[in-house]
């Protein structure tokens, strides 16, 4: 373990600074571009193509420092967040199969039985962002102190729009990254017609070199960003899917098994 990935946090905790789906992501990008390089070969269409990995450019003097590749490493950083947002859903699915709560229609719970529950719940050591626990760990907590299911309520309520808000800011890397690579093509795509407007100023002598090879750029970047762009907004909106309805069901089993089932009375 890298010191650059780790940090300690305010309790003293070991913490990673670069989670490692990022770092796989990017070293599994730079040996695609660096496998792609030296398999197809300077000059050949497809890797000036896919990697502007041409015997001379007029704009990246060094390679692989390139408008493609930095659109790969982009995209390779919006994959390893979805990655992470989709494991972490999973795991939102694996709470619900603990059978944390009664789930037959017949049981009800009383007060003196919760401090097991919350106990259980603890032990799973599920973080704060985790749905399922936080909820039943803040609702038991309020049941117990109050013994008032509106307060309770009021609680899961709340708790239950921070969550909403916050899985909405989970993707707002994911959004950065879905306008950045397109636009990214499309500098590439002005630099392109740009040397290709250098290479014809002189109309006696037209550099045809300079213009195909700006044109190259032009096409070949938007292209690759539309691509990327398309993938990655067809990922996200699946694992965003998933993860919002992964957030309805842990609302929905706690509705359902502890807020509808408890007695508060008595």
């Amino acid at each position: 373990m890298s010191l650059a990935s780790v940090g300690i946090d305010k309790l003293g905790r070991t913490r990673r600074l670069i989670p490692v789906p990022y770092l796989v992501a990017a070293g599994a990008t730079a040996v695609f571009i660096a496998a792609g390089s030296l398999l197809l070969g300077k000059g050949s269409p497809l890797a000036v193509f896919l990697f502007d990995y041409a015997e001379s450019s007029f704009f990246w003097p060094v390679y692989p420092l390139t408008i493609q590749n930095i659109m790969y490493i982009m995209s390779a950083v919006g994959l390893a967040d979805l990655w992470v947002r989709w494991r972490a859903t999973q795991r939102e699915r694996g709470y619900m199969k603990l059978e944390l709560l009664p789930e037959d229609d017949s049981s009800v719970l009383k007060i003196d039985q919760l401090g097991p529950i919350r106990r259980r719940v603890a032990e799973l050591d599920a973080g704060e962002d985790a749905f399922l626990p936080r909820l039943l760990d803040l609702s038991i907590l309020q049941l117990i102190t109050s013994k008032s299911l509106d307060q309770t309520v009021a609680i899961f309520t709340s708790t239950l729009e921070l969550m909403s808000h916050r899985v909405d800011l989970a993707y707002q890397t994911m959004r950065f990254l879905v306008w950045f690579i397109p636009t990214t093509g499309f500098i590439g795509t002005v630099v392109g017609i740009s040397i290709s407007l250098e290479g014809m100023k002189d109309a006696q002598n037209i550099a045809f070199d300079k213009v195909t090879a700006g044109l190259a750029v032009a096409f070949y970047t938007t292209i690759i960003a539309l691509v990327l762009s398309a993938v990655l907004v067809l990922l996200q909106n699946v694992v965003q899917r998933a993860e919002e309805l992964t957030l309805n069901q842990a609302a929905d089993y706690c509705l359902k098994n502890l807020i509808n089932r408890v007695y508060t009375r008595g």
